[in-house]
């Protein structure tokens, strides 16, 4: 009989009402991985995308799901065993990671647990100057704004786009970030600031305040003012709300600019995009623990911060997802274990 944790689970697609805070087994460690005892989880939108089944994406890139599912991705807490073959961690050690992503997308990531096990590859000692929850909230989020904007850190072919997306020079350029306060949003905009961009934030007004604080040499409140309507000859645009509405900024760029949509689906202006000159390219996040190992510092300290919209305990789940459905989140919500 192998031993129990309390988990969120779910045994089937739909809304926040389908996360079921239950006993689950506990799960072995395997050679190459380590265990960990969670403090904390940080929710992203593909939790939400696996809770509802993929629906956004065509039929034949929806992952197959295999019931019960755990969904989440990105933890922190505390080394409890370690697999055959694992060097570098020892149990006792606080650590922080993105969990098998995108290779778990069809829930193998399993973090909304009391305990998860994740290939020692992905993992990295927590900063210490932050607490377990603010380094969950970190992971995803702050690997998508560097590997965006600074380092790809991989190999792997790119799924959303025929040529490898490749970062762009940072350094006293004009950078546009659309949903600046957001997860991706509010860190993307302190990693170009740290590069030596000029930073234009795009939020609502409600958020000012902290934008300035990041760092934002600009903002704008797009309530009142249409991004692109007021801002020219920009070098990068960072559209951290993405989707099909991305092109709406092309007239935003210099020739020779360039469009990052975080999430490219749905995109249908490439050739709008070529015709002036403008780049636009996307890429997958990846779990890496080299890079939240190189990250750590930064958040130690202080000079990447990440944002608490508001935390909630394990067994709420379902209200966390309650609360991201209803937006306007002011950086990551996070779950306590």
């Amino acid at each position: 009989m192998s031993e129990m944790m309390k988990a969120v689970r779910q045994h089937a697609f739909g809304g926040p009402e389908v996360l079921v805070y239950e006993d689950a087994p506990k799960p072995d460690v395997q050679a190459g991985e380590v265990r960990i005892r969670v403090h904390a989880v940080g929710i992203n939108p593909p939790d939400w995308y696996l809770r509802e089944g993929y629906k956004m994406l065509p039929p034949e890139w929806q992952p197959k799901v295999t019931f019960p599912v755990i969904l989440g991705t990105d933890v922190s807490g505390v080394v409890d065993a370690i697999g055959d073959g694992v060097s570098g961690f020892a149990v006792g050690d606080a650590v922080y990671a993105t969990v098998r992503f995108p290779t778990g997308l069809a829930g193998e990531s399993r973090a909304y647990a009391e305990y998860v096990t994740i290939p020692a590859s992905e993992v990295a000692i927590k900063p210490e100057g932050i607490s377990h929850v603010e380094a969950a909230a970190a992971p995803m989020s702050l690997l998508t704004a560097w590997q965006f904007l600074v380092d790809l850190g991989h190999d792997e072919p790119n799924p959303l786009q025929p040529y490898r997306h490749v970062p762009v020079p940072l350094e006293g350029r004009r950078v546009l970030v659309n949903g600046a306060a957001g997860g991706v949003g509010h860190l993307a905009l302190q990693v170009a600031k740290l590069k030596g961009a000029h930073v234009i934030a795009v939020a609502s007004g409600k958020h000012e305040a902290l934008l300035q604080d990041l760092g934002a040499d600009e903002i704008i409140d797009y309530t009142r003012i249409v991004p692109e309507d007021v801002m020219r000859d920009l070098d990068l645009v960072v559209d951290a709300v993405g989707g099909p509405t991305s092109g709406r900024f092309l007239k935003t760029l210099k020739r020779g600019g360039a469009l990052f949509p975080i999430f490219p689906l749905g995109f249908s202006d490439r050739e709008e995009a070529q015709a002036m000159g403008v780049t636009v390219s996307a890429t997958q996040v990846r779990s890496s623990g080299a890079q939240l190992a190189e990250l750590a510092p930064l958040l130690d300290q202080g000079k990447i911060r990440v944002v608490i919209d508001s935390t909630y305990p394990l067994a709420d789940a379902a209200l966390a997802h309650a609360r991201a459905a209803k937006g306007h989140i002011q950086g990551k919500i996070v779950l306590t274990v």
